[in-house]
């Protein structure tokens, strides 16, 4: 009978307690089967108490049964639907098919491979000038702004020019006095040497004329350096840019009294076009650096910011220092960058790549399709291959040259070779995968008859209280 269509039947059977209770003997006695009676009734007629005991035992024992037949069949009907899809999981657990993992695959191809060293490099200008006044006075005027970008020769600052015109003129005026004192001497000596042909000088008058002339050119040469030290001290006064670049906050502001002492001088100008990075390399690279070099090739460099996300600029590799650093093993190099956008600021901190060289014809595969470990119980760098069947084995790779996100493979594949790049993480030697684009395989689902077989023995086992209801209450209460 099934489980549903007990509870009613078992409602029935309760209060047939009451109904079959014996007839034979009076309601007031009941007789021990050796005839002697046994609870005898009260004066008045009334029941003993031992049988208003059992009737109130058998009431309450048939109300819990329907209570706990109410509660199973209310269950039953609640995990039904879920029970019926455990069913079918069930049978496809014994189907014997195992399901395919979905996986991201590559193949492998022959190209070239860039062999880059990457860096920590530091930008660092080609020329850094701190300005400063050479000559003392004050600060007339400054002629620029900061941050201004200047050009060689360009006017930023005054100073005060006047003790310094008045220098020259001084200086001049000098000059021009001996060179008339010059010139005197000089016909004066050339009077006496006509003289001496005469006998009307002696030669010492000559002589004497002579060393006169000598000491006034000294002089006029004397005066003529006077005159340009002047010349030069008033032009120190008209600050100009010594190179190109840009300048930063001003040092000093006008009115100030300035020095050639002055520490902090007036501005700093800094040079952004072009501009370098300095950054190290191992030494074990330096023979090859070098053969290229030597060779004529152009080494490509390539600038990223901080985060090595952003490309900043492209230059070239200038020079490399004459010596290796002993206590990190590494060598200086220096590259250069036209730095047109102004990306590159001075001292800033940048990730740095040198192109050292390109190898051809090189068997390519994705970086992230390599996996390390011991698959076979040595510890080595390997690759998951996908075979004609779906299915994939683990392949142990020798691996060559890394370039961003792949890597040559020197043994271990062959061109057109699928590799596993995504998903490997739960792939086993043998397992089956699913590519991309591919329809998963649906299992073949369970027979009607099997899943109603399923269902009622399910049911069967829900129906009863430890082993099914019919043990529990299938009879009359015994009290």
């Amino acid at each position: 009978m099934d489980a549903l269509t007990q509870p009613e039947q078992r409602e029935n059977e309760a209060p047939a307690v009451l109904r079959e209770a014996p007839q034979s003997s009076p309601p007031d006695i009941i007789e021990s089967p050796n005839g002697i009676p046994e609870n005898p009734a009260g004066p008045n007629g009334e029941p003993p108490d031992g049988g208003k005991r059992r009737r109130r035992i058998a009431i309450i024992v048939a109300a819990v049964v329907v209570v706990l037949l109410a509660f199973f069949i209310v269950r039953g009907l609640h995990r039904a639907p879920s029970s019926e899809r455990g069913g079918a999981r069930f049978a496809q657990g014994f189907s014997g098919d195992e399901a395919p993992i979905a996986v991201s695959v590559a193949q492998a191809a022959t190209g070239d491979i860039a062999v880059r060293i990457p860096a920590l490099g530091t930008v660092t200008p080609l020329a850094t000038v701190t300005v400063k006044t050479q000559v003392t006075g004050q600060l007339q005027s400054i002629a620029f702004k900061e941050g201004q970008l200047v050009k060689k020769g360009q006017f930023l600052a005054q100073v005060d020019p006047r003790p310094y015109q008045a220098a020259l003129d001084q200086a001049r005026g000098n000059l021009s006095r001996d060179q008339a004192l010059l010139a005197d001497a000089q016909l004066d000596l050339k009077r006496y040497e006509d003289l001496i042909k005469q006998d009307a000088v002696s030669g010492q008058q000559l002589d004497t004329q002579r060393a006169t002339v000598a000491q006034y050119t000294g002089a006029v040469e004397a005066d003529k350096g006077q005159v340009s030290a002047a010349a030069v001290n008033l032009a120190y006064t008209h600050i100009t840019a010594p190179v190109t670049g840009r300048v930063g906050l001003r040092q000093v502001d006008a009115g100030n009294y300035v020095t050639p002492g002055d520490t902090n001088g007036i501005v700093i100008i800094t040079q952004l076009q072009p501009i370098t990075v300095i950054f190290p390399v191992p030494e074990d690279y330096v023979p090859d650096i070098q053969q290229r070099l030597s060779q004529g090739a152009t080494l490509s460099v390539v600038a990223y910011d901080r985060a090595n996300r952003k490309k900043l600029a492209t230059g070239k590799l200038l020079t490399l220092d004459n010596q290796i650093d002993t206590t990190t093993g590494t060598v200086k190099l220096r590259a250069i960058f036209d730095n047109e956008d102004g990306a590159l600021f001075p001292n800033q901190f940048v990730n740095v790549e040198l192109l050292q060289n390109t190898l051809h014809d090189q068997l390519i595969i994705p970086e992230a399709a390599v996996r390390r470990g011991a698959p076979n119980g040595v510890v080595s760098t390997f690759v998951y291959l996908v075979k004609p069947d779906n299915t994939v084995t683990v392949r142990p790779v020798v691996l060559g040259t890394l370039d961003g996100d792949h890597v040559a493979v020197q043994s271990g594949l062959v061109a057109g070779d699928t590799v596993v790049t995504e998903g490997g993480d739960r792939l086993r030697d043998g397992a089956r995968v699913l590519l991309p684009g591919a329809q998963p395989k649906q299992p073949a689902a369970a027979s009607t008859g099997e899943q109603g077989q399923h269902a009622a023995t399910r049911r069967g086992r829900r129906g009863g209280f430890g082993g099914g209801g019919r043990r529990f209450g299938g009879g009359r209460p015994r009290f």
